[in-house]
């Protein structure tokens, strides 16, 4: 099957001003933290009923998901189908992409975090984080690619042919050198093996001398520089970076359109947070966001998920997406973290495994996109473009049997330009409830 991700950097490096834009899902953090990874099971779960152990009710004491657990929610979100690459661990990789052949026939792209620097080791007790950043590698392109130290050619294309490096640039002449030449023998060996990844840069994890105001400069130089020496066939084919505000991410997309501009989530935060981030970031120029905390939190991610889609189609705004989101859990009977006011509150959200770098976009509210669908003459062959299913294979649109109540289209699809707000609330509420199969 087409990968969607394929298709929309092919149209990202095509028509730069496009809206399209590509949201992957990290669910890597075993890569990072240890028993705590997969986050923690609700204190109505029958496992932790069960325990024995007297400190099992403490809530400092809290019980976390299985392997099993995480497994199963990365397949709930590749059946959803709204993402576009699923990020995961080597380990993970292995069980679900090689062995399981989960993404075989989706239009989801495998991919496995290929370095793991020691500011992401963010386990119980550490002082890791507190140290400048090192390069380090765990997992290989071959385990990734085949699951084995040294693949034949024909089972290259078994696992996932993706993968995430990282790089963090301490403004240490010594360690930055360093961190480069670990880069460069990555790239070079990505290219023997025919192995495509997407460059993540962090801030630096410790006090570097820098100014908050010249963050973002360094950190656009830094990705600049570095990649001036690198030819096509070892570039990243996307950027994955700390959002610095809307005058650094609008210079670095115009810099080279044809290395399309993604950001992280960073920590979780209110709801509020995660959907003004993506929207406000995307109006500056990035094309893809990856958020793995901030779903992996979310009291729903499949619920979670679908808002962030319908902002970046330009069918909501955030604040909509939040009052929606709320709707849906009162829906699904599940207690939100937050009450609705607090999770319409805008926050400092942390951007670093361990902290200590915040970003905290605009207050103002994000100009509104036109939720119709491009004009002919935006199209290839001048044709209007009909709604897409995951981004990739054109169908006709079918509203839920339950939902017949607000404006649509002539095709059926929903109008959201004309919806008032509780219109909307009660869409999403509707279409989700009806996707999972809840009556209430």
């Amino acid at each position: 099957m087409n990968k969607s991700l394929d298709i929309k950097l092919a149209e990202i490096r095509r028509n730069p001003q496009t809206r399209t834009f590509i949201i992957a899902d990290a669910k890597d953090p075993d890569m990072a933290r240890g028993i705590e990874s997969f986050g923690r099971l609700s204190q109505s779960d029958p496992r932790v009923r069960a325990l024995k152990s007297p400190e099992a009710f403490r809530p400092e004491e809290a019980k976390y998901r299985t392997t099993e657990d995480f497994c199963e929610l990365i397949r709930e979100v590749t059946r959803q189908g709204l993402i576009d690459i699923m990020l995961m661990s080597a380990s993970t990789n292995e069980r679900l992409t090689i062995k399981e052949r989960l993404f075989d026939n989706t239009h989801i792209t495998p991919a496995a975090r290929a370095n793991d620097t020691t500011d992401i080791w963010v386990v119980r007790g550490n002082r890791y984080a507190s140290e400048p950043s090192r390069p380090f590698r765990s997992a290989t392109i071959d385990h990734i690619q085949c699951g084995k130290v040294e693949c034949e050619p024909k089972e290259r294309v078994l696992g996932a042919n993706l993968g995430l490096y990282s790089v963090t640039f301490v403004n240490c002449i010594h360690r930055d050198m360093q961190t480069l030449r670990e880069f460069k023998e990555f790239r070079e060996e990505a290219e023997r093996k025919g192995f495509r990844y997407f460059l993540e840069i962090f801030d630096p994890n410790v006090d570097s001398g820098l100014a908050p105001e010249t963050m973002g400069a360094f950190v656009n130089d830094n990705i600049v520089r570095s990649l001036a020496g690198v030819t096509e066939r070892g570039r990243p084919v996307f950027l994955k970076m700390v959002y610095h505000g809307p005058k650094f991410t609008e210079e670095l997309a115009a810099y080279d359109p044809s290395l399309p501009v993604g950001i992280l989530g960073g920590g979780a935060g209110t709801t509020y947070d995660a959907f003004k981030l993506i929207a406000e970031a995307q109006k500056y120029g990035a094309r893809v966001a990856l958020f793995g905390r901030k779903i992996n939190n979310a009291e729903h991610q499949l619920a979670f998920i679908e808002m962030l889609r319908r902002i970046v189609d330009g069918q909501v705004q955030p604040e909509e997406a939040v009052r929606a989101y709320h709707g849906v859990l009162q829906g699904l009977g599940i207690k939100p973290q937050r009450s609705l006011e607090d999770d319409l509150q805008l926050t400092d959200t942390s951007m670093s495994y361990a902290g200590g770098t915040t970003v905290t976009v605009s207050k103002k509210p994000v100009a509104a996109v036109s939720d119709r669908r491009p004009p002919a003459k935006e199209t290839a062959g001048g044709q209007r473009p009909p709604l897409q299913k995951n981004g990739t294979t054109t169908v006709s649109y079918t509203p839920p049997a339950a939902i017949t109540s607000w404006p649509t289209f002539p095709d059926g699809s929903p109008d959201f330009a004309r919806m008032s707000n509780a219109e909307r609330v009660a869409y999403f509420k509707a279409r989700l409830n009806n996707k999972l199969g809840i009556t209430r």
